[in-house]
């Protein structure tokens, strides 16, 4: 009899850990992503200049962006924001940077804000954001565009400087890779089923530009530990700098974020 109880728990466990995979593995998108989504007839409102830009990826789905300016730029950020949100609000950052005589580009992923469609794999993410680039690339030279990603935009920020050349990459919280955060937070979930690895330490590795990383050492969402693993595949050049007690989100509001940032935009 106890052997036959032991063999239904373990049928029972495994059952439900089959589930658990198989619930990821098909759910993934809507547990990595938390977009806003925009009516199309939205119109921003901010208290700055800015050219709303529509593109067409590949499959013809439109991408929504923005592009935020300045008087005689000194260059271009290329924003790739967080998991959450959409362009009405992350548009708001945009005076940071034009403050410092930078232009600043932030594009929606898909799903998010006024952008079409949902983020299904992670070539189309990296196909919509190089789409994305070339276009700015268009207007700006390479050497005057820096690259910046926040949380889940830092693996795609890292992937998009190793595969062109920026001027500079900025790191804020990023991740070694995706699937260390998600099996941080749910260790049974294999390696394998993640579709989204964002490898950001073999992105970050191949990056030839200068590459400057800002982590708070409080971070709940994304743990210092990701940042402190990057750089040891750093170069010589490159620089994490630690935010003491700052946690995940208010990195862009930390006084030595903003002194650090004037302080490498003003090169």
């Amino acid at each position: 009899m106890m052997k036959k109880a032991v063999i239904r728990i373990f049928v029972v466990l495994l059952s439900l850990y089959i589930f658990l995979c198989g619930f990821f593995y098909f759910f993934q998108e809507k547990l990595i992503f938390y977009p806003t989504k925009l009516d199309n007839n939205y119109i921003f409102r901010f208290k700055q200049d800015f050219e709303e830009i529509y593109l067409k990826a590949q499959d013809g789905t439109p991408l929504n962006s923005l592009l935020f300016k300045t008087e005689n730029p000194k260059g271009l950020i290329f924003y790739l924001h967080g998991n959450a949100g959409a362009l009405d609000s992350w548009g708001h950052l945009a005076s940071v940077y034009t403050d410092l005589g930078y232009d600043v580009y932030f594009l929606d992923y898909r799903g998010f804000g006024k952008s079409g469609g949902e983020v299904d794999s992670q070539n189309q993410l990296f196909s919509d954001i190089q789409l994305a680039y070339n276009e700015m690339k268009k207007r700006y030279d390479e050497d005057q565009i820096i690259v910046l990603g926040f949380s889940i935009g830092t693996g795609p920020a890292a992937k998009i400087a190793a595969t062109n050349n920026p001027h500079l990459l900025i790191l804020q919280a990023p991740y070694y890779s995706l699937t260390n955060v998600i099996q941080d937070i749910c260790p049974v979930i294999p390696g394998f089923l993640v579709k989204y690895n964002l490898e950001t330490c073999k992105y970050v590795s191949e990056c030839k530009m200068p590459v400057v990383i800002f982590h708070g050492n409080k971070d709940k969402v994304i743990n210092y530990n990701n940042s402190m693993r990057l750089k040891a595949v750093l170069k010589k050049s490159d620089s994490l700098i630690t935010l003491e007690n700052e946690e995940h989100n208010n990195i862009t509001d930390n006084e030595v974020y903003r002194r650090e940032i004037k302080r490498l935009l003003d090169k």
